[in-house]
């Protein structure tokens, strides 16, 4: 099993103060993919413990925290005993990771926001 490092930037995300996107702002992926780029759910099961997120922005320090899965719903989880600060990621077991491809995070305010996928690379 190899897993993927997935390096996820802010889109333009118009109505938002992000109206033009923010290269600066976004989330680094640790977690299994299959051969056509979706998260390897077998895979992630056996091995969830090395899946792992990363959220930056320039104004804030890094969060660092696990790729979740609960029944069918995936998120980032930054703190197993507090569900607030969960990041649902919408429909995240049927999106393709590859570069160029689009992702919507809801925020810890609650707003979906999108992400566009810049890399894709294997873990050493």
């Amino acid at each position: 099993m190899t897993l993927s490092r997935i390096v996820m930037r802010l889109a333009r995300n118009p109505g938002t103060e992000f109206a033009g996107g923010d290269d600066h702002r976004g989330y680094a992926l640790t977690a299994p993919l299959t051969a056509d780029g979706k998260l390897d759910e077998t895979a992630y099961a056996k091995h969830k413990n090395d899946c792992a997120v990363r959220r930056f922005a320039p104004d804030e320090d890094p969060a660092d925290g696990r790729l979740a899965k609960r029944g069918q719903r995936w998120f980032f989880d930054y703190d197993e005993d507090d569900a607030v600060d969960d990041e649902p990621v919408y429909r995240l077991g049927e999106h393709r990771f590859a570069v160029g491809e689009y992702v919507t995070v809801t925020d810890e305010d609650g707003r979906p926001l999108t992400y566009k996928v810049v890399e894709v690379q294997p873990v050493n």
